[in-house]
């Protein structure tokens, strides 16, 4: 019978995250070893990013909450908007967060944080969540607070480019 080899103890990944956005001089709220809070001003609102190590599976999960006033009492227009926009992302998926009435994007990773490239790959998940914030923001918005349908809602989103102005 072979013994498991003792793996010598790691950073924790929430350091990592901490210094991501400390280096920045953004302020942070460490509310306790393995979860830190993030406020980040976007280009429509402000988002608050939060960072959750689940140390047994090796797992680092992200949330970016938006900023949105819901308005709107029928869930399935939400949960159809939601179907639609995930039906888009290739990282992570925009979720409703009932607590608080609004939608959160989520992602979750599974790494070491001593792999190769760790800081420049949560750097790069950081910049997704915050940027599908930003491009689902509008959209969110006049679902969450008028009431469009959500197919319409996104049907400027489903327009391709042509040529240049």
């Amino acid at each position: 019978m072979q013994t498991a080899q003792k793996l010598a103890p790691q950073s924790n990944p929430i350091d990592t995250v901490e210094n991501i956005f400390l280096s920045k001089s953004f302020e942070l709220e460490r509310r306790n070893s393995n979860e830190v809070v993030v406020e980040v001003q976007g280009k429509w609102c402000n988002m608050l990013l939060f960072f959750a190590w689940e140390a047994n599976m090796q797992c680092l999960h992200i949330s970016c909450l938006m900023d949105i006033d819901n308005k709107i009492e029928n869930r399935s227009k939400i949960f159809e908007l939601l179907a639609l926009i995930n039906e888009e992302l290739w990282v992570g998926h925009f979720s409703y967060w009932t607590e608080q009435h609004t939608p959160v994007f989520k992602h979750s990773i599974f790494m070491h944080q001593d792999e190769d490239g760790f800081e420049s790959k949560l750097s790069q998940i950081i910049d997704i969540a915050i940027k599908e914030c930003e491009r689902m923001y509008p959209i969110f918005k006049v679902v969450l607070t008028k009431g469009m349908e959500p197919k319409q809602a996104l049907y400027p989103m489903m327009l391709e480019t042509v040529g240049q102005a």
